[in-house]
């Protein structure tokens, strides 16, 4: 891996943990406003309940990203965040909202591609031999 690519990785991982721990908190304590939050769960349709599940997961996720090893549930947790994001983007899209209100399921959607697709060869399920 190269020093550049190492560094976006690490760049991208660490915004994407403090997006994803950021926005636990918001669902974990059902807070009203902001995004993610109990009101913005409601305009989706959805019961404030996956609020608490969502957070949960985005916790666990975030600490099996972080951690050296465990190659296979990092997997888990990258494709869990990326379901996470595209159902609230796809949400959002279906009920009209702005760009203003898909922005932050965008951006953290796009640092849950880069993270995955830049993770080191330690971290992946299968390494490549070169």
């Amino acid at each position: 891996m190269t020093r550049r690519n190492k560094i976006i990785y690490w760049v991208a991982t660490i915004w994407l943990a403090l997006g994803m721990v950021s926005t636990a908190a918001v669902q974990l304590f059902k807070m009203k406003a902001g995004q993610g939050g109990a009101d913005s769960i409601t305009h989706l349709g959805y019961p404030v309940y996956i609020l608490t599940i969502l957070g949960v997961w985005k916790i666990l996720g975030v600490v099996t990203v972080l951690i050296p090893k465990l190659p296979l549930i990092k997997e888990w947790a990258y494709a869990g965040f990326f379901f996470a994001m595209t159902g609230a983007i796809f949400s959002h899209i279906a009920l009209g909202d702005s760009v203003k209100e898909i922005f932050p399921s965008l951006l953290l959607l796009i640092l849950t591609v880069v993270s995955w697709y830049l993770r080191p060869a330690d971290r992946k399920t299968v390494s490549v031999n070169q």
